[in-house]
């Protein structure tokens, strides 16, 4: 990646909020963090002691200051962050602090840059536990109210921010995520080969699905689907439902109801390195998610030319429009239908070049074309 142009203010980037499994958030962060160091931005980033040695890693030269131990907890993490950051701030003398996870520090003497990655707490709250809703509506409401700026994923995120809480529109920006093409490819034969026996599989066709397991995600009427799309089917694909387990106890309920003949495969918490040869050696990359502000895997499995199977409209016709395979993610018998024309479709090289348009290198100068706007 070449240097961004002319010069870009001193930023320090909080992410010591990023959860110990890289989710689609924690994707995000590493691959903004690794490309702005790589475009030469003047950036320090504090992380939990448990990520310093990693991040260290990601970019060479890349200054990383590790906070205290205990804010490896939630309520320790939160009160370091109204304190101990503001303080990191002046000792690094940052120009611009970017909280990348909807929180942020109240009276910081700089501007402070947060990400907000949906609304999915205010519009569908019944898809999250009460007390994380809660927790995320008020950060939301918090970081509309006092940050300096906003970013977003999408237009679809933006609109709702509007809509719900009366923002105001000109301190949000749309900065698409962006997919990391030198590990999101059309991968090898030995890259998928090796994914396929870690999970068991081998050699034995799948459909992929990636993310936390919460009620969102829409996993419960995935099985379903899936089943009625394999059904008669001499030799049916197996069902990877790789993610850490979140909040719905449908999931479980939806597996024990699958035929003894059809395989299923939970692998849980996948490490980076094992996502492309998931999503690349997938026959489909099934996302029936009821509510995004974004959806990076679908993304990603763009990235890996792998036929998708994701939701009609926002967010994802922003990227996908045209590639994806669309469904009604609140009916099993369209889950299958897409799944089962996303079969006869093949391969989908349109969707590796389109993904090719949303690089981490076009995020990156829409961030610092921010933080110099705010330093200024």
């Amino acid at each position: 990646m070449s240097p961004v142009s002319l010069s870009a203010p001193r930023v320090l980037l909080d992410a010591t909020s990023v959860p110990a499994d890289r989710g689609g958030v924690g994707r995000y962060v590493d691959g903004l963090i690794g490309a702005l160091a790589e475009a030469g931005i003047d950036l320090v980033v504090a992380a939990q002691r448990s990520d310093a040695e990693r991040f260290t890693r990601l970019a060479s030269g890349l200054e990383v200051i590790a906070g205290p131990s205990a804010i490896s907890h939630r309520p320790a993490r939160l009160a370091w962050e109204q304190t101990g950051l503001p303080l990191v701030a002046q000792q690094v003398k940052a120009q611009v602090i970017h909280s990348p996870y909807y929180t942020m520090p109240l009276h910081a003497s700089v501007p402070v840059v947060v990400t907000v990655h949906d609304v999915t707490f205010f519009s569908e709250p019944e898809l999250h536990s009460a007390v994380r809703a809660g927790f995320y509506r008020s950060a939301t409401r918090t970081a509309v109210r006092r940050a300096t700026r906003v970013v977003v994923p999408s237009q679809a995120t933006r609109d709702e921010l509007e809509r719900l809480l009366d923002a105001d529109d000109q301190r949000i920006d749309v900065v698409p995520h962006g997919v990391d093409l030198a590990n999101f490819h059309p991968p090898s034969e030995a890259e998928t080969r090796r994914v396929n026996d870690r999970l068991g599989l081998h050699g034995r066709p799948y459909i992929a699905f990636l993310g936390v397991l919460e009620r969102r995600k829409n996993v419960p009427d995935l099985v379903r689907g899936w089943v009625k799309a394999v059904e008669g089917r001499e030799d049916p694909p197996a069902l990877v439902l790789a993610g850490s387990s979140g909040w719905d106890d449908g999931v479980d309920q939806a597996i024990a109801e699958v035929p003894d003949h059809l395989k299923i495969v939970r692998p849980g918490y996948l490490r980076p390195a094992d996502l492309p040869g998931l999503l690349g050696g997938a026959m489909i990359v099934a996302y029936p998610s009821k509510a995004e502000g974004f959806g990076l895997p679908v993304l990603e499995a763009m990235a890996c030319a792998t036929p998708v199977v994701a939701p009609a409209g926002r967010p994802y016709n922003e990227f996908a429009r045209g590639v994806a395979f669309e469904v009604n993610p609140l009916d099993p018998d369209s889950i299958a239908q897409g799944l089962q024309r996303a079969v006869a479709g093949g391969a989908q090289p349109v969707g590796a070049r389109r993904a090719a348009d949303f690089t981490w290198e076009r995020a990156v100068q829409a961030h610092v074309n921010l933080y110099r706007e705010l330093a200024a």
